[in-house]
């Protein structure tokens, strides 16, 4: 095999070896947020939701295709409170909350009113919970959360970065196959270039 046989399968060698490195460039960071780009928001469940507090409960509630949920605490002490009698009320539709002692909820199923809540974007409501000789008024909005954009699927590349780290390593490969091919001509004739 002469010497610039072996050279060119070199230079192929460090020109593959560079290509494989590219994916690296490529997808190291795809669809990952960077710098000044902000993170997408977590959207949760995309669920309509309500959160309502006063000096006594907090509330947070989810409406879906079963009726509207409702988990209540004292705002003190988040201390669950079971067995109150809740009632909701929305655009003059007012509908009593059953409580459920296996999950320590209560639950909405009036037709009228969920019918109501399930149209549109936003929804004034308020809560009128009694517990003993604790009573109080809570003001909440049911809300469906913001839309956010889908982020880029993770094998996008950005090509910009790709075309310019192919450009890079590819005269990277140029510059090694005309470094190897001075080094073996400086052997074969040691008057056209320096010894090695």
């Amino acid at each position: 095999m002469s010497t610039s046989i072996f050279v060119s399968a070199r230079a192929r060698a460090l020109l593959l070896a560079a290509l494989l490195g590219l994916p690296l460039l490529g997808w190291s960071h795809g669809g990952e947020p960077h710098g000044d780009q902000p993170a997408a928001a977590a959207s949760g469940n995309g669920l309509p939701r309500v959160e309502a507090h006063s000096d006594l409960f907090e509330l947070v509630g989810q409406l879906d295709d079963q009726g509207l949920t409702l988990l209540i605490d004292r705002y003190a002490s988040n201390e669950p409170v079971l067995n109150a009698r809740v009632t909701v009320e929305s655009g003059g539709i007012e509908a009593a909350a059953t409580f459920h002692a296996d999950h320590g909820d209560y639950a909405v199923r009036d037709e009228r009113l969920l019918a109501l809540l399930r149209q549109g974007e936003e929804h004034a409501l308020v809560f009128t919970i009694t517990q003993g000789n604790d009573s109080d008024l809570l003001d909440g909005t049911l809300r469906r959360p913001a839309r956010v954009a889908p982020a880029e699927h993770a094998t996008d590349l950005p090509w910009g970065q790709v075309l310019g780290g192919l450009a890079l390593l590819a005269a990277l490969a140029v510059a090694a196959y005309v470094y190897l091919q001075r080094r073996a001509r400086a052997r074969l004739l040691p008057g056209l270039g320096e010894p090695v």
